[in-house]
């Protein structure tokens, strides 16, 4: 038991320095996409979902929601403020930029453990695509009823349009990044399930 809980502290300390590197690394955890940045942080936050379960990947989630709050704060572009409440002077900036990036742990630990008993590869798919998805969907649900209108008028759209805008990012680039971070996250899942 003791061993265990040592193996994982040492994880949950490996997955908070890859989260860091990412964000100190130019391009590699943060890549701006037009007035967005695209990101890959939400990986770690999956893989230590499935592999530490729910509460430990939350706790990679909070890291990565801290970091995007900080990098959006002292590196801001046009739409920083619905990230940052030192921009925006807003609190639910500070949900925007944490909360999904919690739930993208729990929920990729939650759905590997309620399907893992059944298949374990298709419950590493199902909760890799799903947490990725959890952020995608909630982090440009969030900009749209909380900060629609400046956003829109951030990115010199029509508030009228600035739905069908978002729900295009999350069908093409939101659908891409789970994807991808779903092949990387089972891929590395395995590997690290077998050594916990």
């Amino acid at each position: 038991m003791n061993k265990q809980k040592t193996k994982n502290l040492a994880f949950m300390s490996l997955f908070i320095a890859i989260e860091i590197l990412m964000v100190m690394v130019p391009f590699l955890g943060f890549i701006p996409v037009g007035p967005l940045r695209a990101t890959t942080l939400h990986i770690p936050v999956i893989i230590a979902g499935i592999v530490l379960g729910k509460e430990k990947g939350a706790g990679i989630g909070l890291v990565f929601g801290l970091s995007s709050l900080i990098m959006n704060t002292i590196q801001p572009t046009v739409t920083s403020f619905v990230f940052s409440p030192f921009i925006s002077g807003s609190i639910l900036s500070a949900f925007i930029a944490i909360v999904p990036r919690v739930l993208i742990g729990y929920v990729a630990g939650l759905i590997y453990e309620l399907l893992k008993g059944k298949n374990e590869t298709i419950a590493m798919i199902v909760g890799s695509f799903l947490g990725a998805m959890t952020n995608t969907i909630l982090v440009l649900g969030g900009i749209y009823v909380i900060f629609g209108s400046q956003y829109a008028s951030a990115i010199g759209q029509d508030f009228s349009a600035l739905l069908p805008y978002l729900l295009g990012i999350i069908t093409t680039n939101g659908i891409v990044e789970a994807i991808v971070g779903t092949i990387i996250a089972v891929m590395v899942s395995r590997i690290l399930i077998k050594m916990n």
